[in-house]
């Protein structure tokens, strides 16, 4: 633990870390496969796939929001066990498909909403049990065992593959997200020490439309949405057409972002807490999207490889004081509809980036598209700059009523 984590995490923490990691192993496990499920069994199209993710991006927004919102009325633990429970069951439908294309598709749309059902109440949840000035070493410790499951999980899909097809693959999915709900079940508790007394007494999408600090601060994720999803799904496309890397070699690339992640972003992120998070966020967007600009100049092995190590630096910053600054920002009996408001940004820049780089990328050339992703970062910096210091400023008149309070 040491090795991963750095030190120590805070006790109160290691359930949701143990179902985040069970979790997102399993996710992780059917997910990167699915596509090619649809292409392959299916013979779904890329316009018809594309559709697809499209939608589901959609759902999971929304399914997301409303999730967060029944938590906060409900109980994070009750949501995150009905979402992970009907998943479990969920993935067997796959066996049911035969060769319906829209059949298929659309249960890929609704395990995308469950999938996204639990997500908001967790994140809700880490603020519920940890103390407001621990909240971004504890979303780093979260973000950490993500990304455990997600390195480990294509392996296993790749194993269940290899030794029963399709056929075992989906079976075994469900065991592996029966077994995130079991611990999910078992550990994680009702209630934490910072959560609210009660359940909400007004609406929370009307809290949140005139909330203006945290809208500008959705629109800064947007765009810092933008710029993330451009790495996953654009950057490829981009080294294996434009700079001559061979589709293999994509994957060895990739690596080093989960290598970094797995063993660096605790320490970063304890390193620079001293820093003012305002800073950190410009820090962290110029990171992710100014080096783009390098591939314009050289497609050399060194230089794919900085930009990939500036991209991660980034998105290490990026993370932690993101989801910081919504647990500060959320009004504490509305703090699932937050979290699951600014999921939704997600799902918004998975929708866009694709869709704006491929089109800029066609019409102008890889060059002119990673400079609007740069573009892109510079305007995310400056808007995300102005809502953190508003989320200081709230947190000081917080801090004051509750001293004249007492």
């Amino acid at each position: 633990m040491h090795l991963i984590w750095g030190a120590e995490v805070d006790p109160a923490l290691r359930p949701v870390l143990l179902v985040t990691l069970m979790g997102s192993l399993a996710g992780s496990s059917a997910w990167n496969f699915m596509g090619i499920w649809a292409v392959k069994e299916l013979g779904a199209t890329s316009t018809q796939l594309s559709y697809g993710y499209l939608l589901m991006a959609a759902v999971g927004g929304f399914v997301g929001y409303g999730a967060g919102h029944l938590s906060d009325h409900f109980g994070r633990r009750r949501v995150i066990l009905f979402g992970q429970g009907i998943l479990a069951v969920y993935v067997l439908l796959f066996l049911t498909v035969g060769g319906n294309i829209w059949f298929g598709l659309g249960l890929m749309v609704g395990a995308a909403g469950l999938g996204s059902f639990g997500g908001s109440a967790g994140q809700a949840m880490v603020a519920d049990l940890v103390p407001p000035d621990r909240h971004e070493e504890a979303y780093a410790s979260v973000r950490v065992a993500a990304n455990l499951g997600v390195t480990m999980g294509p392996p296993i899909g790749s194993f269940f593959l290899l030794i029963g097809g399709w056929t075992l693959f989906f079976p075994c999915v469900s065991l592996l997200a029966l077994s995130a709900w079991f611990l999910a079940f078992r550990y994680l508790p009702k209630r934490g020490a910072y959560a609210p007394e009660g359940p909400p007494e007004r609406g929370s999408f009307k809290v949140i439309v005139h909330d203006r600090t945290f809208l500008v601060f959705m629109l800064a994720s947007v765009f810092a949405w933008v710029v993330y999803v451009a790495y996953e799904t654009v950057l490829p496309i981009s080294l294996v057409e434009s700079h001559g890397v061979p589709t293999w070699a994509w994957g060895f690339l990739l690596v080093v972002n989960p290598i970094l992640v797995t063993f660096f972003q605790l320490r970063l992120t304890r390193r620079v807490t001293g820093i003012p998070a305002a800073r950190r966020w410009v820090v962290a967007m110029l990171l992710m999207g100014l080096p783009f600009l390098f591939l314009g100049v050289s497609s050399l092995l060194p230089v794919i490889l900085i930009v990939l190590v500036l991209f991660v630096i980034g998105e290490m910053l990026w993370v932690p004081v993101s989801q910081s600054a919504v647990a500060g920002l959320a009004p504490e009996d509305l703090r699932g509809a937050y979290m699951g408001a600014f999921g939704g940004t997600a799902a918004m820049g998975f929708a866009l980036a694709p869709f704006m780089g491929l089109q800029v990328r066609g019409a102008a050339g890889d060059t002119a598209m990673w400079a609007a992703f740069a573009a892109v970062a510079v305007v995310g910096a400056v808007l995300g700059a102005i809502a953190i210091r508003g989320v200081g400023s709230r947190r000081r008149a917080s801090s004051a009523s509750a001293v004249l309070d007492t």
